[in-house]
């Protein structure tokens, strides 16, 4: 009897360690930063200065990654903006999806690693778009402790009336 209860608290402690480990991944996974909620957190760079025509944006940068998750950018009308999220084969991400009006999607012209989401919007009218994304937190590995979290991506594009 005692050599039971030993091994049941061996074998819970080992399970709790596992699925503890699934969502604190680390290393050599590209791209995901170490946000994994779907809550605005601050980008490592420095924002960029407010646009004077709609106070509540920042300018947009050429090229949006993982880190610019929750922020929301202002595009002129007629420029271009590039959402480069870099994945692996066992976390990639979900295709970009954008719900809104003012962008029209064009060519990102880039050559993608396996797992990586590219995508390119041109601002063509006044609008605010909403772009999206996700991957897996954990890995897909047969062969390890899977989980059904998702690590979100969410920028809102506002595109003002000239």
């Amino acid at each position: 009897m005692r050599r039971t209860t030993h091994t049941r608290t061996i074998a819970l402690a080992t399970l709790a360690l596992l699925l503890a480990g699934c969502g604190t991944q680390s290393g050599g996974d590209a791209g995901g930063g170490d946000t994994v909620s779907s809550s605005p957190t601050p980008s490592s760079t420095s924002t960029p200065s407010p646009t004077p025509s709609h106070p509540d944006c920042a300018k947009a940068e050429a090229e949006l990654g993982a880190a610019d998750t929750g922020h929301t950018y202002c595009l002129a009308p007629g420029e271009t903006i590039r959402v480069s999220l870099d994945g692996t084969t066992s976390r990639p991400w979900a295709p970009v999806k954008s719900d809104g009006s003012g962008l029209e999607a064009t060519n990102s012209g880039i050559v993608l690693q396996p797992g990586d989401a590219s995508a390119a919007y041109r601002a063509v009218s006044a609008g605010t778009v909403r772009l999206t994304s996700s991957r897996p937190l954990c890995p897909s590995d047969p062969a390890r402790v899977s989980c059904d979290g998702l690590q979100e991506w969410t920028v809102t594009v506002v595109v003002p009336e000239a």
